[in-house]
C-alpha cells in the first residue's frame, strides 16, 4: 500500500493550491481517504475526508467553503483543492486511508487510519 502526496508549496494569502494523493495497493472503492494537517507545536487536525464507495465528503468547519475534495477513480487519486488560503492554513498536509466501504461523516475525522503518505508542506504567507 502506498500513498504519495504532491502539490504543496508557498503561496500568498488568498491564493490557491491543489494537493494530490495518489494511492496504490488497495481497492479505492472500499476505502476512505482523509486529509490531515499538522503545524509544528500544534496537534494534528483533520481537514476533510472522502469515501471511495459513494463519493461522500466531510469538511472541518475551518476549511468548509474554501477546500474541496475530488477524485479520479481511474487514477486512484484524491485531490484537495485549497482556495482562499490563510496563513493559519500553513502546515504539513498528510493524506491517510483506511478500509471504510461506507459514506463518510464527521466521525471519520476521528477514526484510526492505517496508511499514511509522507506529507506535503503548505506555506501561506501574509
Amino acid at each position: 500500500v502506498q500513498l504519495v502526496e504532491s502539490g504543496g508549496g508557498l503561496v500568498q494569502a488568498g491564493g490557491s493550491l491543489r494537493l494530490s494523493c495518489a494511492s496504490s495497493g488497495f481497492p479505492f472503492a472500499d476505502y476512505a481517504i482523509a486529509w490531515f494537517r499538522q503545524d509544528p507545536g500544534k496537534e494534528r487536525e483533520g481537514v476533510a475526508c472522502f469515501s471511495g464507495r459513494d463519493g461522500s465528503t466531510y469538511y472541518d468547519d475551518s476549511v468548509k467553503g474554501r477546500f474541496t475534495i475530488s477524485s479520479d477513480a481511474a487514477k486512484n487519486t484524491v485531490y484537495l483543492q485549497m482556495n482562499s488560503l490563510k496563513p493559519e492554513d500553513t502546515a504539513v498536509y498528510y493524506c491517510a486511508a483506511d478500509f471504510w466501504p461506507l459514506p463518510v461523516t464527521r466521525a471519520n475525522m476521528g477514526r484510526y487510519y492505517t496508511y499514511w503518505g509522507q506529507g506535503a508542506q503548505v506555506t501561506v504567507s501574509s
